[in-house]
């Protein structure tokens, strides 16, 4: 099992898991909240066959990586995914990140810029800001959704995950997997800590990406779903094509916020076609 070593906590090593499939520029695949790396099944073979090295991992307190009870928020995040990077040795990478996932990209170039990167993708992403404040008033989570969420984490994290991954790939029309794809998302999501995914809530819905939107300096691309339940088009990925400046928007009609599984066709040929400008 290939494991990097990003920190240490109660005198062991937290270590994040990960896989390298194929040659080519590399892809790092960066997951939402609360699945692993395994629920980017749908892009692996296509991103392989059209000569890219696809890489996944799973997140601290996620998958197959450590559970450990500190390090969820975005700024940890992001220095692990610099630590994964830098002890592969990636360079020219395209960071394609997926919902929270698409958080931890935007936190990484803003904090550690480009050195190693040449494109990234945000995906039904978190960015740039869900919290609604003031400051914020297009922003769609509050304290109470935000508590109504933890509060169900914490009652019955297993029924608050099943009625999430349905949610999660539904639409108006209901639900745009089959049940068993549902169900497998949810087992993936089961598989995630307790801990990570009760302080993952508070992480995405409070955390401001404006500022790193700013600073991505390089060709972005942003796909979402116009059906989203999750993380809604109007209050993320529209309002993230406005703040990055060499952004492409693609909308994906009737799509869900898992739109790389229920919608993977459509959502791999955005990629590919991204990545071989």
């Amino acid at each position: 099992m290939a494991r990097i070593t990003v920190g240490h906590e109660n005198g062991a090593p937290v270590e994040l898991h990960y896989e390298m499939h194929g040659q080519g520029a590399p892809v790092v695949l960066i997951h939402g909240w609360p699945l692993n790396g395994r629920s980017w099944e749908m892009q692996i073979a296509p991103l392989v066959a059209a000569g890219h090295q696809a890489i996944t991992y799973d997140r601290r307190g996620f998958g197959l990586s450590t559970p450990a009870w500190e390090g969820h928020d975005f700024d940890t995040a992001a220095a692990d995914l610099d630590s994964l990077m830098a002890q592969l040795d990636l360079s020219d990478v395209t960071l394609v990140g997926f919902s929270a996932g698409g958080g931890v990209a935007a936190r990484y170039l803003g904090t550690y810029g480009t050195d190693r990167v040449a494109k990234a993708v945000l995906a039904s992403a978190v960015t740039p800001y869900l919290y609604a404040t003031e400051g914020n008033p297009g922003g769609g989570l509050d304290d109470a959704t935000i508590g109504h969420f933890e509060a169900g984490i914490a009652a019955d994290r297993a029924d608050f995950v099943d009625h999430f991954l349905t949610m999660f790939y539904s639409n108006a029309d209901g639900l745009t997997v089959s049940e068993a794809q549902r169900a497998y998302g949810r087992d993936l999501a089961n598989e995630a800590s307790p801990r990570a995914t009760l302080a993952g809530v508070s992480a995405f819905g409070r955390t401001d990406f404006r500022a790193d939107l700013e600073k991505l300096a390089v060709p972005t691309l942003i796909v979402h779903g116009d059906a989203d339940q999750v993380v809604p088009f109007s209050i993320s990925g529209r309002r993230s094509a406005e703040a990055v400046r060499d952004s492409e928007l693609v909308v994906i009609d009737g799509g869900p916020h898992g739109i790389n599984v229920s919608h993977s066709e459509q959502f791999n040929a955005a990629l590919l076609t991204f990545l071989a400008r």
